[in-house]
Order: structure tokens, then sequence, then C-alpha cells
């Protein structure tokens, strides 16, 4: 893991794995769940004032979304993030961008389709 502090904010990850990373980012930015596109939607051109970036990679790990200026990640979960399992591997994915100084917010589907204005709200505190 390597962490540039001098180009803006960069994270990269392990050489070998960047390509395979890169890759699958892009399949995810072609076909994203539908919760995404519509957090997206608010997201994008800087509607809330920062940049954000969907599928960036940080170190090994594909964050849904990143606010680079605001050191802010986003991820929306699925049912899936239920399993016990899985939530052993996010909280381990959290604390390893967390350490790069990053915040990570989590949302799920259903807070992205039931309180999208609360969830803009939340979003916009962060950056400010």
């Amino acid at each position: 893991m390597i962490f540039n502090r001098n180009k803006a904010n960069y994270c990269y990850s392990d050489p070998v794995l960047y390509p395979i990373l890169k890759e699958h980012a892009k399949r995810m930015k072609e076909y994203p769940t539908d919760a995404e596109r519509l957090l997206w939607l608010h997201l994008q051109k800087s509607k809330l004032g920062l940049p954000f970036r969907r599928q960036y990679i940080i170190v090994d790990n594909i964050a849904d979304f990143v606010c680079l200026p605001a050191r802010l990640v986003i991820e929306i979960y699925g049912g899936y993030h239920d399993d016990i399992r899985q939530q052993y591997h996010d909280q381990a994915r959290t604390n390893e961008i967390e350490k790069l100084g990053f915040n990570v917010i989590r949302f799920t589907n259903e807070d992205i389709f039931t309180r999208l204005d609360e969830v803009i709200d939340m979003i916009k505190n962060k950056i400010t």
C-alpha cells in the first residue's frame, strides 16, 4: 500500500491488482445499481459544491463515491451486506480507508430510495 501525498490526495493500489481493480471499476460505472444511479444524479457535476468521483480506487478497494477535497467516501449497501462475513470485510475495508484520512459514511439502498433528501443533507454536512 502506497499513499502518495504529492499527487492531489490520490491513493495507489498494489501495482499487480490495479489493472484488475480498474477494469472492475469501469464495469461498475457502466452498470451501476439503481441506488447508485439515483445518488449520482445529485453528486455529479459538483452539484453539492465539491466534485465527486464514482467507483474510485483507494488502495485495494473501490469506493462507490469519493469527494477527494473533503476526504469523504460514500458507500451504498445492498442486502448482501447483512451477512456477518460481509460485515467483517466491510469493517476491515473501512478501517483501511480511514487510516488514509478519509471519513466513510454508509447508506443502504433503502435509505437512497426512501430518504434521499436526508441522505443529501447528511452528505452536505460532511463536506462543509
